[in-house]
């Protein structure tokens, strides 16, 4: 092997201070990397929030007693539910349902007192706005749980009158939630936000790299020089890399502090996975600069890499409910395994040797991308 076959150092240092200096001249590009991410973690971490709390309620009170009044209260209580508004019959309480003005309706009939205090069943019925699954999921769980409890407290109550004192419960569940004792989704969905968003921001910004070069002229230029395309690759993919881990600790910090979402495992673990995944993503975008031939087609391209990764990597569903098939699919994708990474670390506080194998297939994709990308780039050259 000559000399100039070899890596060079020397060559690999040259093409990284021009792309320093490219990426200070292009201030664009340099506010996209650093300031997008963090810009796009603010909006998205107000904006992605399936927690449902104060749903517009209405209320037909026929009853108008003060066992009636307990139930409104117990409802009131929960935080679930504001009791927004009062109707006087099921017209009225369809259109504000119509008008999308309440999400649920409480109807206590007119001998809800008079029944319990008969020790009899006392029904009450509950209409719920279908519309948004998952809202309707909640106050449906939610209201259930609080007429349970309702109807428990007054059986208590009754058979304190009757002279049973001791509570009889048949079967007591002690449940207890791990990792986000609160279900607070937002502790959920930062993590998967922040790798979402670096794949996006970063993956874009490698992809318009080489293709820059092309647009300008000046790859023929470098073409004619002795730089390896490994040692191009590189030098192109370093500077990015810098930037990428500064976009990455900008918008860790921002989770841990701004949104209150704290890390439970070790930070270091995370911050050296999260450069594992930065060099991934770059990797992509460099690829998708080997194929594509301007800027616009590098940008659709990058989207119809982005685009499946919300819907199949985890962020929204979970996996295990999808098919196998997309399941498959969802497996070739790079941020499926950062967000187990991320959201092991974050939440649950676990070490590499939970997370080994999602680490080991990151490895093993960035290895084969990269080296896919170095062939796609000698080819050309040739």
């Amino acid at each position: 092997m000559s000399i100039n076959q070899r890596f060079s150092i020397h060559r690999f240092a040259s093409i990284m201070k021009k792309e320093f200096l490219q990426l200070k001249r292009d201030r664009a590009s340099f506010g996209i990397a650093v300031m997008m991410p963090l810009v796009l973690l603010l909006l998205f971490g107000y904006a992605i929030n399936t927690d449902v709390d104060h749903m517009p309620t209405a209320i037909w009170d026929q009853s108008k007693s003060k066992e009636s009044r307990e139930l409104i209260a117990s409802f009131e209580l929960t935080q679930y539910f504001d009791m927004t508004n009062e109707v006087q019959n099921y017209k009225q309480l369809q259109s504000l349902m119509d008008t999308g003005n309440i999400k649920m309706g409480l109807v206590i009939p007119p001998d809800y007192a008079y029944q319990l205090e008969k020790n009899e069943e006392a029904k009450i019925q509950i209409l719920i706005d279908g519309s948004d699954p998952t809202a309707a999921r909640t106050a449906l769980s939610s209201a259930q749980l609080i007429t349970q409890n309702k109807a428990l407290a007054i059986q208590e109550e009754m058979l304190k009158k009757q002279g049973f004192n001791q509570r009889i419960i048949p079967i007591k569940a002690e449940t207890r939630v791990l990792y986000n004792p609160d279900m607070d989704s937002t502790v959920f969905n930062i993590p998967g936000l922040i790798g979402l968003i670096l794949q996006n921001v970063t993956a874009l910004l490698t992809a318009f790299a080489l293709v820059r070069e092309r647009e300008r002229g000046t790859m023929e230029q470098l073409v004619v020089t002795p730089v390896r395309p490994i040692e191009l690759i590189l030098g192109k993919l370093v500077p990015y890399v810098i930037i990428g881990l500064f976009s990455f600790s900008l918008v860790l910090f921002t989770g841990i502090y701004w949104f209150q979402v704290p890390v439970k495992g070790n930070i270091l673990l995370l911050f050296v996975l999260g450069l594992l995944f930065l060099i991934t993503t770059l990797s992509i975008g460099i690829l998708i600069s080997t194929i594509a031939k301007t800027q616009l087609q590098a940008m659709q391209m990058a989207f119809i890499i982005m685009l499946p990764s919300v819907l199949l990597s985890g962020f929204i569903f979970p996996r295990e409910t999808m098919p196998l098939f997309v399941q498959g699919l969802g497996g070739l994708i790079p941020l499926t395994y950062f967000l187990e990474i991320l959201r092991g670390i974050f939440l649950k506080g676990v070490s590499i040797s939970y997370l080994w194998q999602e680490t080991l297939i990151l490895t093993l994709i960035t290895l084969i991308i990269c080296s896919i990308a170095v062939l796609r780039f000698r080819k050309k050259l040739e």
